[in-house]
């Protein structure tokens, strides 16, 4: 079973950063499109980034210019940096491929308030 862990969130101030890490297996990182994902409170589920084991991106226009996917191939590790960020960033952050597998992590918390 596919596993990710999400870590690096907190609570930030409007206009802020925060980097999240995801690590996964190396059979996944190596095949597989990998993204960011977030859940607001009463919301769906909705995919912010992704990246191709390729390196092409796609990013969802509401982080345009504020968010930057990136990974470390040798870690297995992608990465997300956020700046300038905003209380409605506010969310729980999930990684997975893209499309998504079933499995889930726990998540971490992003919470964008003064």
């Amino acid at each position: 079973q596919v596993q990710f862990v999400e870590s690096g969130g907190g609570l930030a101030q409007p206009g802020g950063s925060l980097r999240l890490s995801c690590a996964t297996s190396g059979s996944v990182f190596r095949t597989s499109t990998m993204a960011w994902y977030r859940q607001a409170p009463g919301k769906q589920r909705e995919l912010v980034v992704r990246i191709s084991y390729g390196g092409s991106t796609y990013y969802t226009d509401s982080v345009k210019g504020r968010f930057t996917i990136s990974r470390d191939i040798a870690k297995n590790v992608v990465y997300l940096q956020m700046n300038s960020l905003k209380p409605e960033d506010t969310a729980v952050y999930y990684c997975n491929k893209y499309p998504t597998s079933n499995s889930w992590g726990q998540g971490t918390q992003v919470t964008v308030s003064s």
